[in-house]
């Protein structure tokens, strides 16, 4: 690598990395906040939380990477060319097909990513979200027991607690109520207790301390009371089938099942649609990036003596609009509507039309400019809106 080389790659990786962390805590922000409140109302351990936004990760960074190489190239040649540095390189002999190789490098190793994020290691995380997920419903990993609230486990034991310290390892004031299945019932009240795990997985003992315990059974023609120092009480846990099997839905599925189940001629055509659509939706997402170079430079260079940022709103508005055109076509495509193949791979060469047009504009022709239409005109907004808000200004003073 030039120095030329090392030099653009420097001014690419900042915003390019920070773009990428931003948006991704952004999403995780959004979510997190979704998933702790869905946790709580299930009664689930606050730690499952950490392990679901773990398995979301991939999916948030395949919708990150493709912007963040957007904008990391469009702010690099916005300050080479708001810097007077770009015309520096022009005048020397540099061609933007020069310059270029180096946010090509970004795309190819920035693709590759991907491919291997939204093709094997998203499908794969997506199966654990929803195991989670599963598990959290059916109690598969554990009932927390909230202060001063009763808790419900199988069998029909119910457990109350006034307080808790040692963050839940001693508790006091504890009633405890379980039925039996011949219409019997137990009713314990102590004033302390810990749970203690055994070697049976769907159980748990509550050792209680200095407490009563009251038994009544349809055979007893009086409950029996029992006072104790210590006694131990068997709380059975919730029991879950096990999970269904990975590929129910297409986002579960790697791209050699997608081909694979797209091709079977034993699959449905419903089934078939929908996996194509998939596989041309994930192939399209990733070919994209190999145009956002091209993209950038066209919407990161202004005009001459034009200091506008709109390159970089256009650029988020093109490849967020493009992502929705995107998920319309593998919608249609799924529903036979349009060949999946069309529906994504036609869309991706009217892009692909319009970015190489750009591209050509800025670096074929003399003094061109992609967006200079617009960027005059929204230089032409810019002024009559500051005179519209400094005109009941003046007309105060006056």
């Amino acid at each position: 690598m030039t120095s030329l080389d090392r030099y653009l790659a420097r001014l690419i990786a900042i915003p390019l990395i920070a773009t990428l962390i931003l948006f991704a805590m952004l999403l995780v922000l959004d979510r997190m906040l979704r998933l702790l409140e869905f946790v709580a109302n299930e009664g689930g351990p606050m730690s499952v939380v950490w392990r679901m936004l773990a398995n979301l990760l991939p999916e948030y960074l395949g919708l990150g990477i493709p912007v963040g190489l957007m904008l990391g190239v469009l702010l690099a040649f916005r300050r080479l060319a708001t810097s007077s540095e770009l015309d520096v390189m022009r005048g020397v002999g540099i061609s933007y097909n020069r310059m270029l190789l180096v946010p090509y490098g970004y795309a190819v190793a920035l693709a590759a990513v991907n491919l291997a994020i939204v093709g094997f290691i998203q499908p794969d995380a997506r199966y654990a979200y929803e195991r989670l997920r599963y598990e959290l419903r059916t109690g598969a990993l554990g009932a927390s027991i909230k202060v001063g609230e009763f808790t419900s486990f199988p069998n029909g034991a119910t457990v109350r607690v006034e307080r808790s310290h040692d963050e839940g390892r001693r508790l006091e004031g504890i009633f405890v109520h379980r039925a039996s299945d011949n219409g019997g019932w137990t009713a314990v009240t102590a004033d302390s207790g810990r749970f203690l795990a055994t070697d049976n997985p769907d159980e748990v003992i509550f050792r209680l301390s200095k407490g009563t315990l009251i038994n009544s059974e349809p055979s007893f023609t009086a409950p029996r009371v029992l006072r104790f120092e210590s006694h131990d009480l068997p709380i059975p846990l919730p029991r879950s089938e096990a999970f269904r099997a990975q590929g129910e839905g297409n986002l579960e599925l790697r791209l050699p099942q997608l081909v694979r189940i797209g091709r079977d001629p034993r699959e449905t055509p419903k089934r078939r649609l929908e996996t194509r659509a998939a596989f041309h939706f994930r192939l399209v997402e990733v070919a994209t990036m190999f145009l956002l170079p091209m993209l950038a430079v066209a919407l990161g260079v202004p005009a001459k003596r034009s200091g506008s940022a709109l390159g970089v709103f256009l650029a988020i508005v093109m490849i967020v609009t493009y992502h929705k055109i995107n998920e319309y076509g593998q919608s249609i495509g799924a529903l036979g509507i349009v060949d999946p193949a069309i529906a994504l791979w036609g869309p991706f060469l009217l892009f692909a039309a319009l970015v190489l047009r750009m591209y050509y504009t800025i670096a074929y022709v003399p003094g061109g400019q992609p967006i200079g239409v617009l960027d005059r005109l929204s230089g032409k907004a810019g002024k009559l809106v500051g005179q519209l808000l400094r005109r009941p200004t003046r007309e105060a003073r006056a």
